[in-house]
Order: structure tokens, then C-alpha cells, then sequence
């Protein structure tokens, strides 16, 4: 199967049917999504087996360019819905994948793409296993988008939630800062780096399973994509009514990272991550979780960098390393657009 996306792709025929067994069941590889029926059929008695809730998350993906150092719009659009459920304490289970692809989009760039999210689906311990395409006019879209949703089951006994951090408690990352806004910024060629920056992209799944299990009262977890870790923070901050005081220096960020934002004129804390989060732990339990992250793949540059404080009440303060302080607040606009 050779040349390029056309109309007839979507038009219901014979072409739509050979791209869809050929590209996407043959790509994707499992049965549930082989049966073809227009929806997937999961057994509740294996959802159940994992917990006692179900934790649905969608998201889209239009990133420029699809590709990009150590990632593409494929890998991204699944580790993106599986974070999102990682961070709820689910253990991410089943993905629908959603294609809206423009005519005259390559086919080898589609099967590069798909074979992408096939490995990252593998790596993250999840089927894709329903799906739509559509296809749309040259000029109507920018080669392709992805949406995709995803369910996980929740164990019994997790609460993790924006609202849960209490003073005293520690905030913990799992690594450096910023890669992924600065590997765009490298990809569009904005920019030519002696040392090139690649993606943090990566499932943290397996990060936040080691995690739960050395503390199952995680209070608050999220991933740090849009709007950084800055955002994050300023979430946990409102939802909890606290003051989240954090240490410059503890902050790690790669020196290729702060140049790109020294060049550009933006702030690495609210530069876009595909692979890290933000967890806010009970005081006597952030030694126990950081030892677990760092054990990690995942997880193995992790820190504190901060605590939580009563006042000022939902604000986000960082401490300088000229021994100043000042409010990190919720991004106004956009650093850069389309970067997941």
C-alpha cells in the first residue's frame, strides 16, 4: 500500500477498508480491535479485577512538526492519554484513536506514525482498540491530527486529587524541565543547538505504579504539559487553598533548556513536558516516594523542590537564587502554540 491519502480513504469503500485492515488493525495488532464492530466490547469482570472505579480522560494532538527529536505526533498522542489517567492512580487499560488525516498526507508517514503509537501503546501496557478516520480536502488541515481517549481502573483506596495538599506536604518532580517546548522550538529550526534538546515524551505509568506503591496516599499528581510545571502548581495551589513555596535552584533544568528560553525571551517553568510530573506528598512520606521515583527509568533524576504552606493562600511562590522571592502566576497566552 503506496502513494498518498485521497478522498476515497474516507469515503467508506474499498480504499477506506484496505486502509483501515492493512494500516490500522494490522498495525495496531490485537483482536479486540480486529472484530471490526463499531465499538470495543470489555469485559467488566476484568475491569473490575484492577479496582473499583473507571477513569476516562480524551485528548488531541495537532503538534508542528509530527516529528520531532525523540518523538512524533503518534507516540505523543498516546503517552499524553495514558498520563492523563497515571495521574488520576489509574492503571491505564484501553485506547480509542481518533485520525483526521488531510489529502495527499503521505502513507508512509501514516504507517511511520501508527507503528509509533503501536510501540508506545506496548512500552505503556495498553490496546488501542476502537477508532475513527476521517479525511478531509489538501488545504482543509495540516497533515494529521490525533485525538485519543482512554480508560484505566482505579485501585480501592487511592484519592489523588488537586484539592488534597495540606501544608507541611513536599512537592516532588521527576526530572528535568522543559524538554519538550525546547525540542519543538529545535524541530521548527527556530533555532540550531550545538546540542539538540529530544523530547521527555514517555508513558509514566509504570512511574506513578512505583510510586503508589511506596505511598498509596499520594495527595496530589499531575503531568506538567501545557503551561508547565508552573501551571500545575498554580492548580494544586487554588484547588487546595494553599501556598506552594518553591526552591529555584532545586528546580532542574537542562543548560541547552534555559539558553533556548534565554534566546527566546520565555520562562522554563511554563515550557510544555511530555513526561513529568508533579506530586505533592505527605512530609514523612516524600523520603519513601523519591527513593521509589528514582528507582524508576522514569523517575531516576527526581527532587524535591519545594512545600506547602498555609499563606498566601493559592499562590505559587518562588524563592530566587539571589535569596528573592517572586509570584509565579498562570501563564497569560500562549509561549509557543502547537506543541502536543
Amino acid at each position: 500500500m503506496n502513494g498518498t491519502i485521497t478522498l476515497a480513504h474516507g469515503a467508506g469503500g474499498r480504499a477506506m477498508r484496505e486502509l483501515i485492515d492493512t494500516l490500522f488493525v494490522g498495525g495496531y495488532g490485537n483482536d479486540l480491535l480486529a472484530a471490526l464492530e463499531d465499538q470495543a466490547r470489555l469485559e467488566l469482570d476484568a475491569l473490575v479485577a484492577h479496582g473499583d472505579r473507571l477513569a476516562f480522560t480524551t485528548d488531541s494532538y495537532v503538534v508542528d512538526p509530527l516529528f520531532f527529536p525523540g518523538g512524533d505526533i503518534g507516540k505523543l498522542a498516546i503517552t499524553g492519554t495514558v498520563n492523563d489517567l497515571a495521574v488520576g492512580g489509574a492503571r491505564p487499560l484501553f485506547l480509542s484513536c481518533g485520525m483526521i488525516l488531510e489529502e495527499g498526507l503521505p502513507l508512509d508517514t501514516l504507517r511511520r506514525v501508527v507503528a509509533s503509537m503501536k510501540a508506545t501503546a506496548d512500552e505503556a501496557g495498553v490496546q488501542i482498540v476502537t477508532g475513527d478516520t476521517k479525511i478531509v480536502h489538501r488545504g482543509a488541515a495540516d497533515k494529521l491530527f490525533i485525538n485519543t481517549a482512554g480508560i484505566g481502573v482505579i485501585p480501592a483506596g487511592v484519592d489523588i486529587r488537586a484539592a488534597r495538599a495540606r501544608p507541611g506536604d513536599r512537592i516532588l518532580i521527576n526530572g528535568w524541565v522543559g524538554d519538550h517546548g525546547a525540542a519543538i522550538v529545535d524541530a521548527r529550526g527556530e533555532l540550531a543547538l550545538d546540542n539538540p534538546v529530544e523530547t521527555d515524551c514517555q508513558p509514566l505509568s509504570g512511574l506513578v505504579e512505583a510510586m503508589l506503591a511506596a505511598c498509596p496516599d499520594i495527595h496530589c499528581l499531575r503531568d506538567a504539559t501545557r503551561g508547565g510545571i508552573a501551571g500545575v502548581l498554580n492548580e494544586f495551589a487554588t484547588a487546595s487553598g494553599c501556598a506552594l513555596h518553591i526552591e529555584e535552584t532545586a528546580v532542574p533544568i537542562r543548560d541547552t533548556v534555559r539558553g533556548v528560553c534565554e534566546i527566546l525571551g520565555l520562562d522554563p517553568l511554563y515550557l510544555a513536558n511530555e513526561g513529568k510530573l508533579v506530586a505533592i506528598v505527605a512530609p514523612e512520606d516524600a523520603e519513601p516516594v523519591l527513593e521509589a521515583m528514582r528507582a524508576h527509568p522514569a523517575g531516576r533524576d527526581a527532587v524535591i523542590i519545594g512545600e506547602v504552606t498555609e499563606s498566601p493562600t493559592g499562590s505559587v511562590i518562588l524563592h530566587t537564587g539571589f535569596g528573592g522571592e517572586r509570584i509565579v502566576d498562570l501563564l497569560v497566552g500562549e509561549q509557543l502554540p502547537r506543541i502536543c
